[in-house]
Formats: C-alpha cells, structure tokens, sequence
C-alpha cells in the first residue's frame, strides 16, 4: 500500500483512522479503561502506570489482573502508596501477571511512595528531564530514580530503559495516556506541564508491522532506533500530535488485520 499512497493521501487515510478509533468506544476494549475509573489526578497517573507495566500478551488478561490491582490497593492506589504500612503489602503477594508478581508488585509500590515524597511525583521526574522533543531520556531518568531505593534485582526489568536500546512501549503508551488531551474522553491530559509534540508511538507488534506496510518505518527490530525513525514519520504528518496515530496504527493492525 505505502506504493500507492503519497504522503497527502496517507495523512488523509490516517487521519480517518484517528477519528475512527480515537473515540470513547475504544476505551471498552482497551487497558486504559482501568484509569478510567479514577477521578483525582494521583489515582489516574498511578493506575496508569501500574496497568502500562503488566500491558503485554493477552488484552483481556491485562484488564482483569489490572483491575484486580486496583482491588489489592483498596481502589484507592495513591492513599495506599502514600500510607501503607509494611504488613499492607502482604496482601499484594498473591499477586502474578505473567513474570510480574507480588514481589515486583510490593517493590513498585515501594519505588511510587518514594517517587511521591522525594521527587514530588511521576509528572515532576519526566517534566525535570524532558526534551523539547523527546521524553525518551526522561523515561531513563525515571528508571534511576525508581530504583534509588531498596530493590529487588529481579523488579528492574519490568521498566524498560530507552538509552539500552528499549522501544518502552509500555510507559510511552502511559505518557500518551497522561499527556494527550484530545478531547474525545479516551487520553486524559492530565499533565499539562508536558506537551503531545513530546510523546513517542507506543510501539509493538501491531503498531509496527502496520507502519512498515505504510512506508513509515524500514527498521524490522522494534527497538529505540526503530521508535526514533517511526517518530520521525508521524511528525511529518502531524508535529503537534504525532502520537494520535497510535490509534490508526493498532485499529488497523488488531482490528482490521491490515
């Protein structure tokens, strides 16, 4: 197809998809609904994250083990993080989505109390190491400080690091979550300090295949030089927004098997 199709009339295919899929439908299929169950800005960015970092293999397991996070940390996840005691993480134990279990889950609960009260929070760690186009130096900085406390050697792999060749598609589909306002009611934009024109393509196996088949991405690795080359693409077709296309990349790719 990317033979047929010039860069206009991609756009123009494209930004169909957007409207298509980047709409309050979307959500009841989608991990992201789990946030959407939150309503103060601490709870939103926390159920987020902790949904983004168990958001592979199965869409719907995802779901149920994301929402059976949210049960484990009373519905409340910010007062649990903030509050907890040493003897509240035991209830977290049985925890276990693929290789992430109650260990990991303990330890990230660990890391946020320690995000929250010394670097006033996960919006505060990637506004301080932003780029003017980029928040993917920013995710590594988040990694460091994450990790500043007691760990679990074995929780570290469950936050990828861009700067050792990760694509991150986990936490860069979260910070599409966070950052884009788009209002349709799906991305919440409840980090306004942080814009849409820094956000990188949540890349995985639909996203890129489907993009190799439109012409926007040579690279067969999906990787950080395969997200930095995609990023590229999309911001020649919308700079301020290049992101939105996450949506027309994986409606085509999960839903219409493009």
């Amino acid at each position: 197809m990317a033979n047929f199709l010039n860069t206009v009339d991609l756009k123009d295919f494209l930004d169909t998809k957007v409207k298509q899929y980047n709409s309050p439908t979307f959500i009841e299929s989608d991990p992201i609904q789990v946030p959407h169950k939150f309503s103060e800005k601490e709870d939103i960015e926390i159920a987020a994250f902790l949904t983004a970092t168990i958001a592979w293999g199965n869409r719907k397991s995802i779901i149920k083990n994301a929402k059976h996070m949210m049960q484990l940390l009373d519905n409340a996840p910010y007062d649990f993080v903030m509050q907890h005691r040493e003897s509240d993480l035991k209830q977290l134990l049985p925890f276990v989505h693929r290789t992430f279990n109650g260990y990991d889950f303990m330890q990230f609960i660990k890391s946020l109390r320690h995000i929250y009260s010394n670097h006033d929070g996960l919006e505060a760690v990637f506004l301080k190491y932003a780029e003017k186009d980029s928040l993917q130096h920013a995710i590594h900085h988040l990694k460091k400080a994450f990790f500043e406390v007691d760990y679990l050697p074995r929780t570290q792999k469950h936050i990828s690091d861009p700067l050792k060749n990760s694509a991150a598609k986990r936490i860069n589909m979260m910070l599409r979550w966070l950052i884009r306002d788009d209002n349709t009611g799906v991305d919440f934009g409840v980090w306004q300090s942080l814009s849409p024109a820094q956000l990188s393509c949540p890349l995985d196996v639909h996203s890129g295949n489907v993009a190799r088949k439109l012409g926007l991405l040579k690279r067969k690795q999906n990787d950080a030089k395969a997200l930095s080359e995609l990023d590229n693409s999309l911001r020649k077709l919308d700079a301020l927004d290049p992101v939105k296309y996450d949506f027309a990349l994986f409606g085509l790719g999960v839903f219409e098997g493009f």
